[in-house]
């Protein structure tokens, strides 16, 4: 038997997390929006000690239901319900909790177990792009030479989100451009290594309070014992496969995470847009079919239908991701179809609401700005459309561009 209940432990986290959204987050989500860059907001400091008392660890928090045949729910589903929650409440404040990062993930991924004692706890990002590089992430050129007991790294990272105030960054890197996505690994480099420089923090539509840096790496210098896996490069094609698989294997955990991102988002936006509906003495009948409604009736229930169908997507691909099941297509089709719905409801609730919504009155342009953003970063549309692609069809990145 399937049961589509949050169960009561996860119940919790959800209300805990709509209470600080409602009390911290919504109270300020416009004023920093307008300030845009600046330091960690002061409101959000004692959040980041409250949710690292909170956090399990990530050992406990997994479960043991791929090694008994009982099923789990752990840290990934957890976090997917409590990070909707924070988003329905600003999505930029909730990136700018000072605590996990995306590169913290990738150390979860694949870091021993002496590196995820070490920089567990720290703040970490993630650097990925560059400005060769985008959502072909095995395109990287930032290089990582080997010097005795140390890496020496050189290149240019862009769109690092929490790059200007994190505690560190993990940087992909290629240790012979010449062998292709074979030879891209992940390194730890500390924010304050002198030859990791900040270029620029950007301007952007959206998401404005959370940091989003340029950094360039001019002879960072790190230890040997900071680079996440093995250094050494598989000598063969399926053994090289493996190896690229093993880092791209932090975003099977963190699409689902994005994709929550997108839910909270899109379900303000639609419960905010109920209620200036409301106000106008719209009410909703759901004893009538959708063809027997109004068109504003049928636009609504098209978009809830959306929002839960693009929920249970994300919900199934933590889920699966607790109990160590392979998600990677789950992960790519939930972080799909939530970031085209967030995006999509957003826009048509500015829309629905006219004036008011296209007004600062209300935080619904906001949203809509916001919403843009979670389509794009950790893999545009297209981009998760080719991976389901890929393993529907099982071919590879080679046979299908």
């Amino acid at each position: 038997m399937i049961n589509l209940e949050i169960p009561k432990k996860l119940q919790q986290v959800q209300q805990m997390a709509h209470q600080l959204s409602a009390t911290v987050f919504r109270p300020i989500s416009r004023k920093y929006d307008r300030i845009e860059h600046c330091d960690t907001p002061e409101e959000l400091k004692p959040v980041a000690q409250m949710m690292a008392s909170m956090r399990p660890s990530r050992a406990k928090a997994a479960g043991k239901g791929a090694n008994d045949g009982s099923s789990s729910n752990g840290a990934n589903l957890t976090g997917i319900v409590g990070m909707e929650e924070m988003c329905w409440g600003d999505v930029g404040l909730m990136l700018s909790i000072p605590g996990t990062g995306l590169g913290n993930a990738a150390i979860q991924a694949v870091g021993t177990a002496e590196q995820k004692e070490a920089f567990g706890s720290l703040y970490c990002a993630m650097a990925i792009t560059e400005p060769g590089a985008g959502s072909d992430s095995a395109a990287v050129s930032t290089t990582a030479v080997e010097d005795g007991d140390e890496w020496v790294l050189n290149g240019t990272k862009i769109y690092c989100t929490a790059g200007q105030r994190c505690d560190a960054v993990v940087v992909w890197a290629t240790l012979d451009k010449s062998l292709g996505k074979a030879a891209i690994k992940s390194f730890i480099v500390p924010r304050d290594n002198p030859g990791l420089k900040l270029l620029r923090v950007e301007d952007k539509m959206g998401l404005r309070i959370s940091d989003t840096a340029a950094l360039s790496l001019e002879d960072c210098r790190i230890p040997k014992a900071n680079i996440l896996g093995s250094a050494e490069i598989a000598n063969t094609e399926a053994a090289r496969k493996k190896a690229f698989g093993g880092v791209m294997q932090t975003f099977d955990n963190t699409r689902p995470q994005v994709a929550a991102m997108a839910l909270g988002v899109a379900r303000a936006a639609l419960e905010i847009t109920r209620e200036i509906l409301e106000q106008e003495g719209f009410k909703g009948d759901y004893a009538r079919t959708l063809y027997n409604s109004s068109a504003l009736e049928a636009e609504v229930y098209r978009m809830e239908a959306d929002l839960d169908a693009a929920r249970l997507m994300t919900y199934k691909a933590a889920w699966m991701a607790d109990n160590r099941q392979p998600n990677s297509t789950d992960a790519s089709m939930c972080k799909a179809k939530a970031g085209r719905v967030g995006n999509q409801i957003t826009l048509k609730c500015v829309e629905i609401c006219g004036e008011l919504g296209y007004s600062e009155n209300y935080l619904l342009e906001k949203l809509a700005r916001d919403s843009k953003i979670i389509d794009i970063f950790e893999g545009t549309q297209q981009i998760q459309q080719l991976i389901v692609a890929r393993n529907l069809l099982g071919l590879s990145s080679r046979e299908l561009k």
